[in-house]
């Protein structure tokens, strides 16, 4: 990845022009901001052609005219005291009603997720694959299928990768439990310290911020330097702002929860308060307002799968901002365009399981070997992964005799369908935790 082309200042531009008619018209430029129909930075701008009688200088210092005429601060300033700033152009908007009616209602959501029974075993899928991918974003290199099973059976990690994998797995877990709390310097030092426990070289590094004599730079393996954050000394008040931002006190007026949440997910990526780890505690903050805010599917949705498939994107959208007066429209509506794509994965995700579940239980019936009691018992635990089974309920369900009742679970038990624990003097059977993919792999007549 390269810095971006560093815009013309428009002020100067327009200084330039000395035709008060030419400068009407340069002033007169459509009211879209991008004649081109998209946020361009200077960068990829100068490649199109501009309006006829204008240079690409001149059409730059059009768009910018209007883009400052309507955007609004944020309390974010870069060191020198310059603030950062955002446009609600399209198609911001439209994209902010696509959110709200897809990830902070009951639209369209499948019993599966809103039934409580089985809503655990998509959250923690979803867990885990935002585990994953934020990790793979800052350089872990463990398969997802080994850190599934990392995941799944507890086993402990085996090296760095893994262990930032399980750290930002337990991290999501909690910021369910963070939501309502306010967010403040403290709550932030334990995610962090969550984040990064035994993957720091210095373990006295988690939970504080950077020291004056560690210096961090964001670049890449051959030394290019892309952003310089803000003097360790800054730090304190920095994030004391970015806290009160978070928590509403900040600005005045309106800020959409969404582009509150993306904002805050840049302000601490931008400040990078630690010595490590600042990626994924940016993208743990952004799910902790997301939740605060009421849109609870993101305990379901993963940015971080739709970030690594194109993380050139991800670090252009902060370079973009960076080099264009801070302006924070590029960064946004690249973020609403990932999280758009997160809730269409998620609602993809869930339609295939969906009728990939009913194809199951269509497909029981012609399971070698199970009677008509057996296939009605796992078309109920598919559904209720947690319900417990006695020989005496399954006999009072059928109304068949008690060994007959005994005879079905004990070879359910044996295919592994159905794991059993004696409670006190009483037999219960639970369905296995990858029923499925058992039921799946059984043979057929």
């Amino acid at each position: 990845m390269r810095i971006p082309k560093k815009p013309p200042d428009a002020s100067e531009v327009l200084l330039r022009v000395t035709d008060r008619e030419q400068l009407m018209r340069i002033l007169s430029v459509g009211n879209d901001v991008a004649t081109t129909g998209k946020y361009l930075h200077w960068d990829k701008l100068r490649y199109h052609a501009p309006p006829k009688g204008l240079s690409h200088e001149q059409w730059w210092a059009a768009l910018k005219f209007r883009r400052r005429a309507q955007s609004r601060p944020v309390k974010l300033t870069d060191p020198e005291g310059n603030p950062f700033t955002y446009t609600t152009v399209d198609p911001i908007p439209e994209m902010l009603q696509e959110i709200d009616q897809g990830a902070s209602g009951l639209i369209g959501m499948p019993d599966q997720i809103t039934n409580p029974e089985t809503r655990d075993r998509y959250c923690v899928s979803s867990l885990i694959q935002e585990a994953i991918t934020s990790s793979q974003l800052e350089g872990a290199a463990t398969t997802r299928e080994v850190a599934k099973e990392m995941i799944r059976t507890q086993r402990p990690p085996r090296d760095k990768s893994e262990q930032m994998i399980l750290n930002n797995f337990l991290t999501m877990r909690r910021i369910g439990g963070f939501k309502n709390k306010k967010l403040s310097k403290e709550l932030i030092f334990e995610i962090h310290r969550i984040i990064t426990t035994r993957t720091l070289e210095n373990d006295s590094a988690a939970g504080r911020f950077r020291l004056a004599d560690e210096q961090i730079v964001v670049g890449d393996m051959y030394g290019e330097v892309f952003h310089t954050p803000p003097a360790a000394g800054q730090l304190e008040e920095r994030m004391a702002a970015m806290c009160d931002f978070a928590n509403g006190k900040t600005p005045e007026g309106f800020v959409h929860p969404v582009i509150r949440s993306i904002v805050l997910h840049f302000w601490l990526a931008y400040d990078h308060p630690f010595v490590d780890g600042n990626g994924r505690v940016a993208r743990a903050l952004f799910y902790w307002s997301m939740l605060r805010h009421g849109y609870w599917v993101f305990e379901f949705v993963s940015i971080s799968q739709i970030l690594l498939k194109a993380p050139a994107k991800y670090g252009r959208a902060f370079l973009y901002t960076e080099t264009d007066d801070n302006d924070l429209t590029y960064f946004i509506i690249q973020q609403l365009e990932v999280i758009r794509r997160a809730i269409g994965e998620l609602h993809a995700y869930i339609k295939r399981k969906t009728a990939a579940l009913q194809d199951l239980e269509i497909r029981l019936h012609g399971i070698a070997g199970l009677n008509y009691r057996q296939q009605a018992l796992i078309s109920h635990a598919l559904r209720h992964p947690h319900q417990r089974y006695t020989f005496k309920s399954h006999q009072m369900s059928h109304g068949v005799v008690y060994q007959t009742a005994r005879t079905d679970l004990l070879d359910l038990e044996q295919r592994r369908l159905l794991r059993s624990k004696k409670v006190g003097r009483t037999w219960t059977f639970t369905p296995a935790p990858d029923l499925e993919e058992r039921l799946s792999g059984l043979d057929r007549p």
